[in-house]
């Protein structure tokens, strides 16, 4: 038993020590940069920053989590923002039936959609309330990216989250 609580320290006392280097280490390669970044955990593309969950959550509670994380849902406005994996995106119609519209209030640009052939279609075999949310599904061969469908917004699934890239913000103090 005393090893492990010795180890434990020496476990401890070297996590602070690369805890510290790392700070001073990210801080100087950074101080003077004005390129827009991304913080830890998060993926850059151009001028925005995505984050890929892990856990799933109901539509509601991917937004929130987004919004707490300092951005929202994603909203699609390219091509290069399309992925083949299944994850909740910043769409929904629960405002008004077929009503498409973004979590920034903006209406779905009819002329950049990537629904899958006979979607949407606010099935309501599970759910009498039908299909308000949008989930980016898998490819599965679907030609031109073809992959979004609605879903009931209780179901959980991935999110991803997206924000601007932002220039001499980071999240670590840096003395």
């Amino acid at each position: 038993k005393g090893s492990v609580y010795k180890l434990k320290v020496y476990f401890n006392l070297h996590f602070a020590t690369l805890q510290d280097t790392f700070k001073i280490l990210y801080c100087d390669l950074f101080k003077d940069d004005s390129c827009p970044k991304c913080e830890y955990g998060w993926e850059q593309h151009g001028r925005q920053c995505y984050y890929f969950s892990i856990s799933s959550s109901t539509w509601s509670e991917s937004r929130d989590e987004c919004r707490q994380k300092g951005g929202d849902l994603v909203q699609i406005d390219s091509r290069e923002e399309q992925v083949k994996h299944t994850f909740w995106i910043g769409l929904t119609d629960s405002e008004k039936e077929g009503t498409w519209l973004w979590v920034d209030g903006s209406p779905l640009n009819e002329s950049l959609t990537f629904w899958i052939h006979g979607e949407p279609d606010n099935w309501t075999w599970y759910n009498p309330d039908g299909e308000d949310c949008v989930r980016m599904g898998e490819k599965a061969g679907a030609p031109d990216l073809k992959c979004w469908f609605d879903l009931s917004c209780k179901y959980t699934q991935r999110r991803i989250c997206e924000k601007p890239a932002e220039t001499g913000h980071f999240t670590l103090q840096c003395v």
